[in-house]
């Protein structure tokens, strides 16, 4: 699958994850739960394949992007601040709902301009063989990519190519150590 197929799927499919939240009653609590944690992986494992791999190869294979990377990079950072909060919180929480709706509205933002501006652009400049080889770069990063926000780490190679699969070892030792927990409590 090329890059912009595969971050164009990805972006359907978070998406589709906040339309569900949005249709989601005042007390529907436990299904909220259920996808903030969808999405805050999903989003995780998004930013880092598209800051380890697909920004940098444009940075550098298409030079009049540099300022479109950069706020890219930018919403990025703060969708992670967003995402690391929500992680922390329940939906009980006053602020919950509204911190879901800035994040969504954040997302939707930068997914129109990345659709409608960035990825016609890199499309045209690139072509569909380097597209290509960019897009199996990205699907090999998926596999170790971080499923946890982490807005600290480095968003730029090369700090996050080393920090981003350490971090994601962390996240997978600690949905396993919950999954044993939950598993122990049922």
């Amino acid at each position: 699958m090329d890059a912009i197929t595969l971050l164009k799927e990805d972006h359907k499919e978070v998406k589709r994850l906040f339309r569900e939240f949005e249709k989601l009653g005042e007390r529907a609590v436990k299904a909220k739960q259920e996808i903030a944690t969808h999405v805050i992986e999903a989003l995780s494992v998004h930013s880092a394949i598209e800051e380890q791999i697909f920004y940098p190869s444009v940075r550098k294979l298409v030079p009049d992007l540099n300022e479109a990377v950069l706020e890219a990079l930018e919403e990025h950072h703060v969708a992670k601040w967003l995402l690391a909060e929500l992680e922390d919180m329940t939906p009980e929480h006053e602020r919950f709902d509204a911190k879901m709706k800035v994040l969504t509205e954040s997302v939707r933002h930068h997914v129109e301009e990345e659709e409608g501006e960035l990825f016609p652009e890199v499309r045209e400049a690139l072509g569909r063989k380097a597209l290509a080889e960019i897009g199996e770069q990205m699907e090999q990063a998926r596999r170790v990519a971080p499923t946890r926000p982490h807005p600290k780490a480095p968003d730029e190679p090369p700090g996050n190519l080393v920090a981003g699969p350490a971090a994601a070892v962390v996240d997978r030792a600690r949905e396993l150590g919950r999954e044993v927990i939950d598993r122990a409590r049922g």
